[in-house]
């Protein structure tokens, strides 16, 4: 009999479910109040760097949402679907349709070919084509016609055992304002949310996105403040981290195992972050079994030899696309004690004073404007910044001394 491969049970894809989620039970409590809403007064923000598990967290609410009655809509948000108030109407309708599709709201008589002049009824179905067409041939502004196709959607749904909709949206920062053709489908969207809940329809409108996201909105609406609640998902404590390391082989049983040093060791080089432990936990696994299947009979994993896979994988990538001045920049602010939390033009200045070639304020704001641009840095408030990118002080030390 063939042994079966010891399936890893770590997953570190972009958004692909952990094999046990650890320590978002408070946010999964106030998600789940949120669907008792009646009226709907609060939609919501889930908002934090890449690798804290927005995408993965919003996924679990889906199933959740259904539970109660609600039916899901959604999908990522490319920067497509976004250029323009038409085609994020659009967007929205194409999710929606495959919900209702099968609603029938009339029927049409159509005449039969024949000898016989005969008729027969054809049910008219609430799908794509047809709530594109009422879109088109409503009058008005985008934001009207989108409008009137929701109401048709809700009155259709409304006799139903069906409690309300959750139209929700990953990568929701790349909406935004088309200035050069006069398009705004972020405000389109805050507009046409608002009208209807207003009107109580219940559309539950879920947006994820990095933490340039939230400004975004306010900018867009100022109304935005009042109409969202903001999750801002942060780093795991350690005991969630343990459990996120150690649970998911304890439930599949297997073979390897983790040391409470292995495990102390990855917390801290993951500094909690979820993407970075399934990313550690499976290396690490990987490396066990392929020794041991070699025939290795001191085997020896360490955390250390992980992270450079770490460092080529997920840093270098980035790393790679910055200039050597911007780089000068960034090792600037790795040396700031609280350069994984915020950070100023000041502070940074101050810091550079140490170089041959220090920075000039001008100087700063220029390169982190282009570091925003390219990902690594986002403006949090007025005069402060953080790192886009989770542990970039780390990676960065790390390169400087290997240097």
């Amino acid at each position: 009999m063939t042994k079966l491969p010891i399936a890893n049970p770590f997953r570190p894809g972009a958004g692909h479910p952990p094999p046990y989620l650890a320590g978002r039970e408070e946010e999964t409590r106030e998600f789940t109040g949120l669907l008792g809403q009646q009226p709907i007064l609060t939609n919501l923000v889930l908002t934090g760097l890449r690798g804290v598990g927005k995408t993965v967290l919003m996924e679990t609410f889906k199933p959740i949402a259904i539970s109660k009655g609600w039916l899901w809509a959604g999908t990522d948000l490319s920067e497509s679907a976004s250029v323009s108030e038409e085609s994020i109407a659009v967007r929205i309708l194409a999710d929606l349709s495959p919900l209702v599709a099968n609603i029938v709201v009339a029927e049409t008589e159509q005449a039969r070919i024949g000898f016989a002049a005969k008729t027969e009824k054809t049910p008219l179905r609430l799908d794509f084509a047809l709530l594109k067409r009422v879109f088109d041939q409503t009058p008005g502004l985008v934001s009207d016609k989108l409008k009137a196709t929701l109401d048709l959607v809700w009155t259709s749904l409304k006799h139903t055992k069906v409690r309300g909709l959750v139209v929700a949206y990953d990568e929701a920062q790349n909406l935004g304002v088309q200035a050069a053709g006069h398009q705004y489908p972020l405000s389109l969207l805050l507009d046409v949310f608002q009208s209807i809940q207003k009107r109580e329809l219940p559309f539950l409108l879920v947006l994820t996105g990095l933490p340039t996201l939230f400004p975004k909105l306010v900018e867009a609406r100022t109304f935005a403040e009042r109409m969202f609640h903001v999750m801002m998902l942060g780093r795991l404590n350690e005991a969630q981290s343990r459990d996120a390391i150690l649970k998911p082989i304890q439930q599949q049983g297997c073979p390897v195992r983790f040391s409470r040093l292995a495990a102390a060791e990855i917390i801290k080089h993951s500094g909690g972050y979820p993407y970075f432990i399934q990313f550690l936990c499976r290396e690490m696994f990987d490396s066990y079994l392929q020794q041991k299947a070699s025939g290795e009979v001191n085997l020896v994993v360490t955390v250390s030899q992980t992270v450079r896979k770490l460092d080529s994988d997920f840093f270098a990538g980035r790393w790679n696309r910055v200039t050597d001045r911007q780089r000068e920049l960034l090792a600037v602010v790795a040396q700031l004690p609280n350069c994984d939390d915020e950070f100023t033009v000041q502070e940074i200045v101050e810091q550079s004073k140490k170089l041959p070639k220090p920075f000039s304020p001008s100087h700063v704001n220029q390169i982190l404007s282009k570091l925003a641009d390219s990902g690594l840095v986002y403006k949090n408030r007025h005069g402060r910044y953080s790192f886009a990118v989770p542990l970039l002080g780390d990676f960065i030390r790390r390169q400087q001394a290997e240097a």
